[in-house]
């Protein structure tokens, strides 16, 4: 086994933990079976979770057992935000989210395939309303709730500013009832000694181990422990997973690999080695050599670039990398636009200024007027200008007359128009019947 412990400081991950020198005896002894926890709040899971999918994922390879715990029964009430009360979703929403969020989280895991035997290390995919939802209100508050102190209750930062504010429902003042309780249920079923999460859940997390030692003693397996991970923040004050257009999930339906792709290979120079350090498999030597290249090189974005590819194969797999990758070459003119399919295409078009016309193609407005509608030039004139002075390309084509109109076999798969100013000025012209 690695030390994984190690590998989390190097990588700025390690934020909190509760007695390191125990847990690292632990885990020198193991394998440790450690755990997290997913509420379905929505129907995907976004880049945001990837910081703790992934450190689940290195304490596997490092020869532990991780329990992916989907919310089933927290998810129905909500883990309290610090501002505002939580708007509940159906039960059948949720049942259905669930089965969204476990697959997603499978992609990532090892777990038993079908038909051999289980091995020490291989993940658990678990579910909270497997118990949660069979807990009489009565044995909640009798054999739970009383081991609750209200005083440190009202003492969580959540709670406060909730009661300094709008105030906070009963529902979500219990919600670190039911997550204690799921650390129990784990260290009973699975001897489940670890809990990890973001810095923000220390509470929930300590909560649960007290709950261990008060209920069960902490036994028969031992001393449970916590570790917390650092929040990630971008270096210009943003929300890390946050993009003009919204959360950056993992789901292609809510945000295309080349979306995503992008977001990676978009990161500031500021960040990219943090990045690759948080959501990378790559060794300390691989990291180091990057940023080396990055502080000689910083235009060649060879630290996003390797970013962006790994994690893209990580996510939605090495082929729709690689249609990625032949898109942003072909935007920009490095490889055969025709080569593109059309969701690919279509997706490539959506992360660049675009405008949506009108057909027939015979009706459509000059090739100027496209370029001005797509904000590449401010105005007509300028296209006509770019024209001239050989800056302004159609489908890769260089365009020599300003009174050029669109053909009907420019129109990529009867939607598409790719404009270009100059090398790196690229728009899309959506083409609607």
């Amino acid at each position: 086994m690695t030390d994984i412990i190690d590998e989390l400081e190097w990588r700025g991950l390690l934020a909190q933990t509760t007695d390191l020198d125990e847990l690292r005896k632990a885990l020198a002894d193991g394998p440790v079976t450690l755990y997290c926890g997913f509420d379905p709040t929505a129907g995907s899971l976004h880049v945001g979770h990837l910081t703790q999918i992934l450190t689940l994922a290195r304490f596997q390879k490092a020869g532990h057992r991780p329990i992916a715990l989907v919310g089933g029964g927290t998810g129905l009430i909500g883990d309290p935000k610090p501002t505002a009360e939580r708007s509940l979703n159906s039960v059948d929403t949720i049942r259905e989210w669930v089965q969204v969020l476990g697959g997603q989280l499978s992609a990532f895991l090892r777990f038993t395939p079908e038909g051999e035997q289980a091995q020490p290390t291989d993940a658990i995919l678990a579910n909270n309303a497997d118990w949660l939802g069979s807990m009489s209100a009565i044995e909640l508050l009798r054999d739970v709730g009383k081991h609750f102190s209200i005083n440190q209750m009202l003492a969580r930062e959540t709670v406060k500013s909730r009661l300094d504010g709008e105030g906070m429902s009963y529902t979500e003042f219990s919600y670190v009832l039911l997550q204690s309780y799921d650390y129990v249920e784990l260290y009973r079923r699975f001897g489940c000694t670890l809990q990890i999460g973001g810095s923000d859940q220390w509470g929930n997390i300590t909560a649960g181990l007290d709950l261990i030692r008060r209920i069960d003693g902490n036994k028969p397996h031992g001393q449970a422990h916590a570790l917390t991970t650092n929040l990630l923040t971008k270096s210009d004050g943003s929300k890390f997973g946050k993009t003009e257009t919204g959360t950056v999930w993992l789901d292609p339906a809510l945000t295309s690999p080349y979306a995503f792709y992008q977001f990676w290979f978009n990161a500031d120079d500021r960040d990219v080695v943090r990045y690759l350090k948080v959501f990378s498999f790559r060794s300390q030597e691989e990291i180091e050599d990057l940023e080396r290249q990055t502080s000689e090189r910083p235009a060649a974005r060879v630290a996003q670039r390797a970013l962006a590819e790994e994690l893209t194969t990580l996510v939605h797999g090495a082929e729709e990398c690689e249609k990625v990758i032949e898109a942003s070459r072909a935007l920009f003119g490095q490889a055969d636009l025709s080569n593109l399919d059309s969701p690919t295409l279509g997706a490539a078009l959506s992360e660049v200024p675009r405008v949506e016309v009108q057909g027939p193609v015979a009706e459509l407005p000059p090739l100027v007027d496209l370029l001005a509608a797509t904000g590449l030039v401010p105005s007509k004139s300028a296209a006509r200008r770019a024209i001239q002075e050989g800056g302004a390309y159609l489908n890769n084509t260089k365009v020599t007359d300003v009174d050029a109109k669109v053909a009907g076999a420019d129109v990529l798969h009867g939607q598409y128009i790719v404009l270009r100013r100059g090398k790196r000025n690229v728009g899309g012209v959506i083409v609607t019947s």
